[in-house]
């Protein structure tokens, strides 16, 4: 394994090799070492600054090398290099933990490993190495600071054929991805665009993205409905990953069904012989393969010796598919008895494109750290439906605590035992804590520009005594060990938002009934976003509705520097009937009102011709109130209302009664941002029709009035940015169910007197040329009769 030149080097990480290869032994994720990541950066500084001048801390190793005709850049960080007076060497390897000393010991095969490739790769950097060398693991217990460490002594000779057993181990897999990248890269060169021509619009999309990637901007794109966005940003990026330009694709949706519009993109593009890899992700407890899904090696037979055995399992799956969705990935894991979840997460470090959730990115507790926890920038993010996210992503970063919950623990642990009782001591001042907020104010909501240092001492002790009675009752079957563990995962989040606060955030307190909450809300997500795009050389963000784009490129990490495009719709217009109904208000205030105009007004809609139709409302109340109405005044219209909680197969049967074949008028009642709002694919004859109540402005509250105020002192736009934008959005997802193909031709009514306001209309797209604004049932009549007039005399 001599040190070569003149091929393209791979760098890999120390970490990444030993951890990969010297794994062994079983999942038991019950209760994980959690507390570590927020204390063990300063503890590592800790121990260093005691060690003396003898002490060389953070010492960067490279070596180059080659393995099976590989050119390999290994690198890392030894923790510390102690040269002692008479020349001794000892590497020096720092773990940290929360939990026993005798539990982390249980890993030191992995971390003497880790310190053993720096004591290799550091001897290879002097010119006269000495014979042997130490290698010291130093354990460091976090709460109690008492420190253990453990010390071999190694021959040069000892450590070099360690090293070489290593990395011919791992250069197997090497081959392999080298291989599978030559395989890749003919096979890409030689995949042309799977239409023989592109649709209007479409070509456009391609080349912004093509060109984003190559310039590593990122690109900000609200493309209509029929373009074919998914395959305009996928083409593209599989183009420019051929050429070098990428290393991994990641394609993040907020859905399932988003998922497998991505993977049916790409079979597309295999069809042709395009040989790529991609990975779609699922869920943990959707992937599992047992009832309860309880990763310890006591209740499942897939965690039990599972790293002894993925390995294989990873090559047998890579080995014999491209295409790797979950059902596969279950197949597998049954075959090798390996949990399906880890099997599908170390199975897509050796695939081009990764389909998965936006969590699996953005989300700050559950986002693959396997992937970005270096300084590689050679990914592209492909973020779709891309107005979801800064909700999403909002919610990913307010953390909760609450009095009930803290006062629920209290009254169910009545251990005895010591650590016990230290729990119930923190979380009694925690409770009591909250209780004096509820006590002391008369308001039920408001903010605090400070976090009080005390609530957050007490929430901290009560993290490491919980972390201290998880650790004991470990392999215990408590009673309550679930919900506890339930909290102290709450906790851990609070914690770590709380490393992040910043002037983007504010300190919430809610007071409902007996209950008192304590929230660090996350009012501007932009710079979050913007830290994990980070990770990407490019991200290309792309939704039908991701207008106004100045809006969604600030609110979305963007930068006056990254590309904007915005798209017409490739379909006739004239297919469309677009009307607004300015004649009744469904201001908040006006409600009670409108029940009946709006029942008689979504009857003459429906009436002018037999179809299928959806009704969409702002909120579940006002849905049903309509529908009472409605029912009433026209029982012989066949109607369906959706509930509150649907589950999968409810919502797929709500769906399945949309079909084009239908006798009879059938009208679907449901919520606007709803599960049937978006995402909903009813081309020609299920759906005909979509009517609009409101403009979908979110309830006035006091979060959204945070966020108002914030954008106003921000950039004068409070309403819009809290309001106006997020609701309008709503209202053109909902539209966008009617047109999903050149064939189809239907009707968008939409019904709010605010519509007669130039503001809101100047936020519909330009595809609807024509909106006729009208003020009752007798000129949407005339306006429906000659619009299925004239789409009956085309055909």
């Amino acid at each position: 394994m001599e040190k070569t030149t003149k091929t393209e080097p791979i760098k890999i990480s120390v970490s990444k090799v030993v951890e990969f290869i010297l794994r062994c032994g079983d999942i038991d994720s019950g209760f994980n070492d959690t507390g570590a990541m927020y204390k063990g950066a300063a503890a590592h500084r800790k121990i260093q600054k005691a060690e003396g001048a003898n002490y060389h801390k953070e010492v960067s190793l490279k070596h180059e090398f080659e393995a099976d005709g590989i050119v390999v850049i290994l690198q890392g960080r030894a923790d510390g290099i102690i040269i002692s007076e008479e020349g001794h060497v000892t590497i020096d390897e720092i773990k940290t933990t929360t939990l026993s000393l005798d539990n982390i010991y249980k890993q030191h095969r992995l971390h003497l490993g880790q310190g053993m490739c720096y004591a290799y790769m550091y001897l290879k950097t002097l010119t006269n190495p000495p014979k042997s060398v130490s290698v010291q693991l130093t354990h460091y217990q976090l709460d109690t600071q008492e420190t253990r460490r453990h010390s071999w002594e190694f021959t040069h000779v000892e450590l070099e054929d360690f090293f070489i057993d290593l990395m011919c181990k791992y250069a197997l897999w090497l081959k392999f991805e080298r291989d599978w990248q030559i395989l890749r890269g003919n096979s890409i060169s030689e995949t042309n665009f799977p239409f023989s021509s592109y649709r209007k619009g479409q070509r456009e999309l391609a080349v912004a993205a093509y060109r984003s990637i190559s310039a590593s901007k990122n690109l900000y794109v609200s493309a209509p409905t029929g373009i074919g966005k998914t395959l305009s940003a996928l083409f593209p990026s599989i183009k420019a990953m051929g050429e070098g330009k990428a290393r991994k694709l990641f394609y993040l949706t907020a859905k399932t069904i988003t998922r497998a519009v991505a993977e049916d993109a790409l079979k597309l593009m295999t069809a042709q012989s395009l040989r790529f890899k991609s990975l779609t992700l699922r869920a943990k407890e959707k992937i599992c393969i047992n009832k309860e899904c309880i990763c310890s090696p006591a209740h499942c037979i897939y965690a039990k010796g599972h790293y002894e055995r993925v390995n294989a399992a990873i090559k047998d799956l890579i080995e014999n598919n491209d295409l790797i969705i979950p059902s596969l990935v279950e197949e597998y894991a049954k075959k090798h008895v390996v949990c399906p979840y880890e099997l599908s997460l170390d199975t897509a470090l050796w695939c081009d494109l990764v389909i998965g959730d936006y969590n699996h990115v953005f989300d700050p507790t559950v986002y693959l750290r396997r992937f970005f926890s270096d300084e590689n920038k050679e990914y592209v993010f492909l973020i779709d439906e891309a107005h979801n996210l800064l909700e999403r992503v909002r919610d990913m970063y307010t953390a909760t605590l609450g009095k009930g919950t803290f006062s629920g623990i209290l009254s169910l642990l009545k251990d005895k035992d010591a650590v016990s009782k230290k729990v119930r001591k923190y979380l009694r001042l925690v409770a009591s804590y909250l209780l004096d907020i509820r006590k002391n104010r008369e308001v039920s909501e408001y903010t605090l520009k400070e976090i009080d240092l005390e609530f957050v001492s007490q929430v901290t002790l009560l993290f490491s005594a919980m972390e201290e009675w998880l650790a004991a009752k470990k392999n215990d079957e408590h009673e309550f060990f679930g919900e506890i563990l339930d909290l102290y995962f709450d906790i851990a989040k609070f914690l770590l938002i709380l490393e992040n606060y910043d002037e983007h955030y504010t300190t919430l307190i809610e007071i409902k009934g007996a209950d008192v909450s304590l929230s660090l809300f996350c009012i501007d997500p932009s710079k979050v976003i913007r830290d994990k795009i980070s990770f990407s050389k490019s991200s290309v963000f792309f939704s039908a509705t991701l207008t106004p784009l100045p809006f969604y490129r600030s609110i979305l990490g963007g930068s006056d520097e990254d590309n904007m495009l915005l798209l017409p719709s490739p379909f006739d217009p004239s297919r469309l009937l677009s009307v607004a109904h300015c004649g009744i208000s469904t201001k908040y205030k006006d409600r009670e009102g409108s029940y009946t105009p709006i029942a008689e007004t979504i009857y003459a809609a429906i009436s002018c011709k037999k179809g299928n139709y959806l009704v969409f409302f702002p909120s579940y109340e006002y849905l049903r109130k309509v529908y009472e109405c409605f029912n009433e005044s026209y029982p012989q219209v066949e109607t369906l209302v959706q509930q509150n909680s649907m589950t999968d197969s409810e919502r797929s049967e709500f769906l399945a009664r949309f079909d084009k074949d239908n006798k009879e008028t059938l009208l679907g009642f449901a919520v606007l941002g709803g599960i049937f709002s978006e995402g909903v694919d009813l081309k020609g004859d299920r759906l005909i029709g979509s009517i609009i109540v409101s403009v979908g402005i979110p309830k006035i509250s006091f979060r959204q009035n945070i966020i108002r105020d914030y954008y106003e002192e921000k950039n004068a736009q409070g309403y819009d940015y809290a309001y106006t934008y997020p609701g309008m959005n709503k209202v053109l997802q909902a539209a966008g169910r009617v047109i999903r193909c050149e064939s189809d031709a239907g009707l968008v009514l939409l019904i709010d007197s605010r519509f007669a306001n130039a503001s809101y209309r100047n936020l519909l797209p330009e595809f609807w040329q024509k909106l006729h604004l009208i003020w009752n049932e007798k000129e949407l009549r005339e306006l429906a009769d000659d619009f299925y007039n004239a789409i009956d005399r085309k055909g």
